[in-house]
């Protein structure tokens, strides 16, 4: 079973080939086809000023591909930047999106070697350009068409897991072009991320009695230590936080994302099995530049920041969040708990995600047309 959500399933599917995935991406359509005219029908948008459109946009020397939608195209929009790092949100922005299309247009873009901008450019012209910065220009051009596009003078930034390494350093590059920026299970310190995640997994496994899982978690201590952090000690400590709710609270599996493409109207076979083989071709070239990544020396924030936090989130743990946001100085910041949520909030809680964009951010972001 090769499903993705964010970096931890990217290392999973590192034993399994490009060629692999994309030999096994059976056909759906009979299957599941039915559905998907049903999904597309709901999420429909037909009032007269919505917007619900795709295209490939130019950014960074390549294809990636965009799609927006929205009731009204006079409210603000929020530029969405998904996680993986090859884990696009368009696939499933279904299960939660069209509430929050009543009062926002949401735009999102599959990154540079992800999801259908994995099949709209060669290989060999993105596989030596897979670095974090060269994803923050792309979020910096493609919030440059979209604003453009739709005549907005800022955009509302919004990044999920890896999204929010994406989304913190485009605001912190160019925050001329943003409202706001709303982190949704924030990157704050990978290696402080590892610690908190591994430390919950030993817990949880000893109060479970769990012993293949302490044996699993023993093996690579002290995590993450001194040792290099291979993909193996990686997959091993996150496979027991995300086990005991650490990716979806209160369950050991997250079936109703992983499988979620199936049902997508905006994906058919070709660009959902494109997921898996985008991961594979991905984890490798990131993998050591994202270990890197810590925020914990950005004291000032230039723009308005929320974070939206999982009480339950180990897999990117929020208490390092809670305790950045506390320090940092910035126009303005709000901490939102989601107490029945892990990792993915915006699909555990729904109704509080929306009403928390219209609280804390949608009023950051009125009076926003271009003259």
């Amino acid at each position: 079973m090769r499903r993705m959500q964010g970096w931890i399933a990217l290392l999973a599917m590192l034993a399994i080939t490009p060629l692999r995935a994309a030999e096994s991406c059976p056909d759906t359509t009979e299957r599941f086809g039915e559905a998907r005219k049903i999904v597309a029908d709901l999420g429909r948008i037909d009032a007269p000023n919505g917007v619900q459109e795709a295209w490939a946009q130019d950014a960074g020397g390549i294809r990636q591909w965009v799609t927006a939608r929205g009731q009204d195209r006079a409210n603000p929009v929020i530029l969405f930047v998904h996680g993986g790092p090859a884990a696009p949100v368009t696939p499933t922005l279904w299960q939660f999106s069209r509430p929050l299309e009543e009062y926002f247009t949401v735009v999102t873009y599959d990154q540079r070697a992800a999801g259908k901008t994995f099949l709209l450019n060669p290989q060999a012209a993105v596989a030596d350009t897979l670095q974090v910065e060269r994803y923050v220009d792309d979020a910096v051009a493609i919030a440059e068409a979209v604003r453009q596009r739709y005549h907005k003078r800022k955009l509302v930034l919004m990044g999920h897991s890896w999204g929010t390494i994406v989304g913190m350093r485009a605001a912190l590059k160019r925050p001329d072009l943003f409202h706001a920026y709303v982190g949704i299970g924030q990157v704050i310190d990978v290696r402080e991320n590892e610690q908190v995640s591994y430390d919950y997994a030993v817990a949880q496994a000893r109060a479970h009695g769990n012993a293949e899982a302490e044996r699993e978690l023993a093996a690579i201590a002290p995590y993450p230590g001194d040792q290099p952090l291979t993909r193996e000690r990686i997959v091993a400590a996150r496979k027991w936080a995300q086990h005991y709710g650490g990716l979806s609270a209160y369950r050991d599996q997250s079936y109703y994302y992983f499988s979620g493409p199936k049902l997508s109207p905006e994906y058919g076979d070709a660009e959902r099995c494109a997921i898996d083989a985008a991961n594979v071709f991905t984890l490798g070239r990131v993998l050591d530049e994202f270990l890197q990544v810590s925020f914990k020396d950005v004291r000032r924030f230039p723009i308005p920041v929320v974070m939206f936090m999982g009480r339950h989130d180990y897999t990117t743990p929020s208490e390092p969040t809670a305790r950045w946001l506390a320090q940092v100085q910035a126009p303005s910041k709000q901490a939102v708990w989601f107490e029945h949520a892990s990792h993915m909030v915006p699909w555990e809680e729904p109704g509080k995600t929306l009403v928390s964009l219209l609280q804390h951010v949608r009023p950051l972001a009125e009076d926003d047309d271009e003259d």
